[in-house]
Protein backbone atom coordinates (compact mmCIF):
# COMPACT_ATOMS: atom_id res chain seq x y z
CA UNK A 1 0.00 0.00 0.00
CA UNK A 2 1.28 3.53 -0.64
CA UNK A 3 -1.03 5.25 1.62
CA UNK A 4 -2.13 2.62 4.25
CA UNK A 5 0.25 0.28 5.53
CA UNK A 6 -0.70 -2.00 7.74
CA UNK A 7 1.69 -1.52 10.47
CA UNK A 8 0.88 2.24 10.28
CA UNK A 9 -2.71 1.38 10.20
CA UNK A 10 -3.37 -0.49 12.93
CA UNK A 11 -1.08 1.62 15.43
CA UNK A 12 -3.24 4.58 13.90
CA UNK A 13 -6.50 2.78 14.15
CA UNK A 14 -5.67 1.57 18.02
CA UNK A 15 -4.62 5.04 18.99
CA UNK A 16 -7.32 7.48 17.91
CA UNK A 17 -10.60 5.06 18.14
CA UNK A 18 -13.77 5.90 17.50
CA UNK A 19 -15.36 5.79 13.80
CA UNK A 20 -12.22 6.52 11.69
CA UNK A 21 -9.86 4.19 13.68
CA UNK A 22 -12.79 1.64 13.92
CA UNK A 23 -12.43 2.51 9.83
CA UNK A 24 -8.91 1.28 10.07
CA UNK A 25 -9.31 -1.58 11.95
CA UNK A 26 -12.10 -2.82 9.57
CA UNK A 27 -10.06 -2.44 6.91
CA UNK A 28 -7.35 -4.38 8.31
CA UNK A 29 -9.23 -7.26 9.74
CA UNK A 30 -8.12 -6.66 12.54
CA UNK A 31 -10.59 -6.84 15.46
CA UNK A 32 -10.63 -4.14 17.61
CA UNK A 33 -12.09 -3.87 21.46
CA UNK A 34 -15.90 -2.17 21.97
CA UNK A 35 -13.43 0.79 23.96
CA UNK A 36 -12.51 1.73 20.47
CA UNK A 37 -15.07 1.20 17.87
CA UNK A 38 -18.09 2.56 20.60
CA UNK A 39 -16.14 5.76 21.18
CA UNK A 40 -16.21 8.63 18.80
CA UNK A 41 -15.40 11.28 21.51
CA UNK A 42 -12.85 10.25 24.16
CA UNK A 43 -9.76 11.33 25.40
CA UNK A 44 -7.67 9.37 23.76
CA UNK A 45 -9.22 10.23 20.23
CA UNK A 46 -8.67 13.98 21.32
CA UNK A 47 -4.90 12.86 21.73
CA UNK A 48 -3.92 12.81 18.62
CA UNK A 49 -3.51 15.73 16.14
CA UNK A 50 -2.14 15.37 12.04
CA UNK A 51 0.56 18.08 13.15
CA UNK A 52 2.26 15.09 15.32
CA UNK A 53 2.05 12.45 12.64
CA UNK A 54 4.35 11.58 9.83
CA UNK A 55 2.88 12.10 6.49
CA UNK A 56 1.78 9.17 5.52
CA UNK A 57 0.27 8.68 8.59
CA UNK A 58 -1.79 11.68 8.20
CA UNK A 59 -2.84 10.61 4.76
CA UNK A 60 -4.44 7.36 5.93
CA UNK A 61 -6.58 9.04 8.39
CA UNK A 62 -7.75 11.65 5.75
CA UNK A 63 -8.61 8.75 3.12
CA UNK A 64 -10.30 6.73 6.06
CA UNK A 65 -12.31 9.46 6.89
CA UNK A 66 -12.84 10.81 3.06
CA UNK A 67 -13.94 7.80 1.74
CA UNK A 68 -16.30 6.71 4.86
CA UNK A 69 -18.14 10.49 4.62
CA UNK A 70 -18.15 10.09 0.52
CA UNK A 71 -20.03 6.62 1.27
CA UNK A 72 -22.77 8.49 3.71
CA UNK A 73 -23.19 10.88 1.12
CA UNK A 74 -23.98 8.88 -1.17
CA UNK A 75 -26.05 6.70 0.51
CA UNK A 76 -28.03 9.69 2.31
CA UNK A 77 -31.21 9.51 -0.69
CA UNK A 78 -31.24 5.62 0.15
CA UNK A 79 -29.37 4.18 -2.56
CA UNK A 80 -25.78 4.75 -4.51
CA UNK A 81 -26.33 5.50 -8.16
CA UNK A 82 -24.77 4.55 -10.68
CA UNK A 83 -23.46 8.59 -11.17
CA UNK A 84 -22.37 8.82 -7.40
CA UNK A 85 -20.19 5.63 -8.16
CA UNK A 86 -18.57 6.16 -11.14
CA UNK A 87 -17.54 9.61 -9.81
CA UNK A 88 -16.01 8.22 -6.89
CA UNK A 89 -14.12 5.66 -9.07
CA UNK A 90 -13.46 8.73 -11.14
CA UNK A 91 -12.22 10.55 -8.14
CA UNK A 92 -9.95 7.51 -7.07
CA UNK A 93 -8.56 7.13 -10.04
CA UNK A 94 -7.46 10.07 -11.79
CA UNK A 95 -7.67 12.35 -9.23
CA UNK A 96 -6.11 10.93 -6.66
CA UNK A 97 -4.33 9.06 -8.76
CA UNK A 98 -4.51 5.69 -6.68
CA UNK A 99 -2.91 2.36 -7.93
CA UNK A 100 -5.27 -0.57 -7.80
CA UNK A 101 -3.97 -1.96 -4.31
CA UNK A 102 -4.70 1.80 -3.11
CA UNK A 103 -8.78 1.40 -4.83
CA UNK A 104 -9.14 -1.96 -3.32
CA UNK A 105 -9.05 -0.66 0.04
CA UNK A 106 -10.93 2.52 -0.34
CA UNK A 107 -13.53 0.19 -1.78
CA UNK A 108 -13.63 -1.93 1.50
CA UNK A 109 -13.90 1.25 3.49
CA UNK A 110 -16.14 2.66 1.69
CA UNK A 111 -18.70 -0.23 1.93
CA UNK A 112 -17.71 -0.43 5.71
CA UNK A 113 -19.33 3.05 6.25
CA UNK A 114 -22.29 2.27 4.17
CA UNK A 115 -23.49 0.09 7.06
CA UNK A 116 -21.99 0.93 9.91
CA UNK A 117 -23.32 2.17 12.97
CA UNK A 118 -22.23 5.89 12.74
CA UNK A 119 -23.58 8.82 11.14
CA UNK A 120 -21.33 11.19 8.66
CA UNK A 121 -21.65 13.67 11.26
CA UNK A 122 -19.53 11.00 13.59
CA UNK A 123 -16.57 11.18 11.22
CA UNK A 124 -16.89 14.62 10.51
CA UNK A 125 -16.60 15.36 14.52
CA UNK A 126 -13.59 13.59 14.59
CA UNK A 127 -11.99 14.03 11.67
CA UNK A 128 -12.37 18.27 12.72
CA UNK A 129 -10.65 17.18 15.76
CA UNK A 130 -7.57 15.67 14.25
CA UNK A 131 -7.19 17.99 11.78
CA UNK A 132 -6.84 20.53 14.12
CA UNK A 133 -6.85 24.34 13.95
CA UNK A 134 -6.21 24.42 10.34
CA UNK A 135 -9.41 24.27 8.63
CA UNK A 136 -8.21 23.54 4.43
CA UNK A 137 -8.40 19.71 4.67
CA UNK A 138 -12.03 19.77 6.36
CA UNK A 139 -12.51 22.42 3.56
CA UNK A 140 -11.16 19.72 0.97
CA UNK A 141 -13.71 17.19 2.08
CA UNK A 142 -16.66 19.62 2.12
CA UNK A 143 -16.14 20.07 -1.59
CA UNK A 144 -16.17 16.64 -2.33
CA UNK A 145 -19.21 16.01 -0.48
CA UNK A 146 -20.65 18.57 -2.65
CA UNK A 147 -19.35 16.89 -6.08
CA UNK A 148 -20.62 13.61 -4.77
CA UNK A 149 -24.37 15.17 -4.14
CA UNK A 150 -24.52 16.79 -7.40
CA UNK A 151 -22.96 13.61 -9.13
CA UNK A 152 -26.22 12.65 -10.24
CA UNK A 153 -27.00 16.55 -11.60
CA UNK A 154 -29.90 16.80 -8.98
CA UNK A 155 -29.27 17.61 -5.10
CA UNK A 156 -32.27 15.58 -3.02
CA UNK A 157 -33.57 16.88 0.12
CA UNK A 158 -31.68 14.74 2.08
CA UNK A 159 -28.01 15.64 1.07
CA UNK A 160 -29.03 19.30 1.12
CA UNK A 161 -29.79 18.82 4.76
CA UNK A 162 -26.09 16.88 4.90
CA UNK A 163 -24.58 19.62 3.15
CA UNK A 164 -26.57 22.34 5.23
CA UNK A 165 -25.61 21.10 8.74
CA UNK A 166 -21.96 19.48 8.50
CA UNK A 167 -19.83 22.49 8.31
CA UNK A 168 -20.73 23.29 12.05
CA UNK A 169 -19.46 19.76 12.90
CA UNK A 170 -16.16 19.92 10.48
CA UNK A 171 -15.69 23.34 12.22
CA UNK A 172 -16.23 25.71 9.46
CA UNK A 173 -18.20 28.90 8.84
CA UNK A 174 -22.10 28.14 7.85
CA UNK A 175 -21.45 30.54 4.81
CA UNK A 176 -18.99 27.80 3.23
CA UNK A 177 -22.43 26.18 1.65
CA UNK A 178 -23.98 29.11 0.37
CA UNK A 179 -20.53 29.98 -1.41
CA UNK A 180 -19.70 26.17 -2.58
CA UNK A 181 -23.59 25.84 -3.66
CA UNK A 182 -23.47 28.98 -5.74
CA UNK A 183 -19.98 27.43 -7.53
CA UNK A 184 -22.20 24.46 -8.08
CA UNK A 185 -24.43 26.09 -9.83
CA UNK A 186 -21.91 28.25 -11.65
CA UNK A 187 -22.62 31.60 -10.47
CA UNK A 188 -20.25 33.99 -8.64
CA UNK A 189 -20.16 34.80 -4.86
CA UNK A 190 -21.54 38.29 -4.68
CA UNK A 191 -19.68 40.83 -2.05
CA UNK A 192 -20.83 39.91 0.85
CA UNK A 193 -19.84 36.13 0.33
CA UNK A 194 -16.45 37.48 -1.07
CA UNK A 195 -15.52 39.03 2.42
CA UNK A 196 -16.74 36.45 4.20
CA UNK A 197 -14.35 34.12 2.14
CA UNK A 198 -11.70 36.15 3.02
CA UNK A 199 -11.67 36.51 6.54
CA UNK A 200 -12.38 40.08 6.33
CA UNK A 201 -15.40 42.88 6.95
CA UNK A 202 -16.40 45.55 4.73
CA UNK A 203 -15.38 48.14 6.72
CA UNK A 204 -11.74 46.50 6.61
CA UNK A 205 -9.22 48.45 5.41
CA UNK A 206 -7.65 47.51 1.94
CA UNK A 207 -4.36 46.97 3.45
CA UNK A 208 -6.65 44.32 6.12
CA UNK A 209 -7.92 42.92 3.09
CA UNK A 210 -4.64 42.40 1.23
CA UNK A 211 -3.02 40.62 4.22
CA UNK A 212 -6.22 38.08 4.63
CA UNK A 213 -5.50 37.48 1.11
CA UNK A 214 -1.91 36.60 0.97
CA UNK A 215 -2.31 34.40 4.16
CA UNK A 216 -5.19 32.39 2.40
CA UNK A 217 -2.36 32.16 -0.38
CA UNK A 218 0.48 31.17 1.77
CA UNK A 219 -1.89 28.75 3.81
CA UNK A 220 -3.24 26.67 0.22
CA UNK A 221 0.26 27.01 -1.30
CA UNK A 222 0.88 23.39 -2.25
CA UNK A 223 3.82 22.82 0.16
CA UNK A 224 1.49 23.76 3.20
CA UNK A 225 -1.40 21.26 1.87
CA UNK A 226 1.20 18.58 1.54
CA UNK A 227 2.28 18.99 4.58
CA UNK A 228 -0.85 18.74 6.25
CA UNK A 229 -1.54 15.14 4.89
CA UNK A 230 -3.29 16.02 1.30
CA UNK A 231 -1.55 13.78 -1.16
CA UNK A 232 -0.23 14.81 -4.37
CA UNK A 233 -3.12 13.72 -6.59
CA UNK A 234 -5.38 16.07 -4.49
CA UNK A 235 -3.94 19.54 -5.46
CA UNK A 236 -6.31 20.63 -7.61
CA UNK A 237 -8.82 20.83 -4.93
CA UNK A 238 -6.37 23.28 -3.30
CA UNK A 239 -6.45 25.32 -6.50
CA UNK A 240 -10.08 25.42 -7.00
CA UNK A 241 -9.95 26.98 -3.33
CA UNK A 242 -7.89 29.30 -4.28
CA UNK A 243 -9.82 30.33 -7.51
CA UNK A 244 -12.18 30.89 -5.03
CA UNK A 245 -10.24 33.12 -3.06
CA UNK A 246 -8.67 35.12 -6.16
CA UNK A 247 -12.63 35.26 -7.59
CA UNK A 248 -13.33 37.19 -3.94
CA UNK A 249 -10.20 39.27 -3.66
CA UNK A 250 -11.14 40.83 -7.22
CA UNK A 251 -14.03 41.02 -6.66
CA UNK A 252 -13.88 43.09 -3.40
CA UNK A 253 -10.86 45.08 -5.14
CA UNK A 254 -13.23 46.03 -7.95
CA UNK A 255 -16.00 47.36 -5.88
CA UNK A 256 -14.08 49.23 -3.92
CA UNK A 257 -11.96 50.85 -7.02
CA UNK A 258 -15.90 51.91 -8.14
Amino acid sequence: MSWLGAGIGAGIGAMIGGPIGAGIGGWLGHSMSKAYTHVTHSARMGGAELSGMSKQEAQSIFFVALFSMLAKMAKADGRVTSEEADLINHLARTQIEMDAEDRKAAAVIFKNALDDEYTIYDYARQYRQIAGPAPQMCEMVYRLLFSVAYADGELHAAEDAILTEIPSHLGLDQSHYQILKEEFHGQHADISESYKILGCEPDSSDSEVKRAYRKLCMDYHPDKIAAKGLPDGFMQFAEQQMHLINDAYKTIMDQRKK
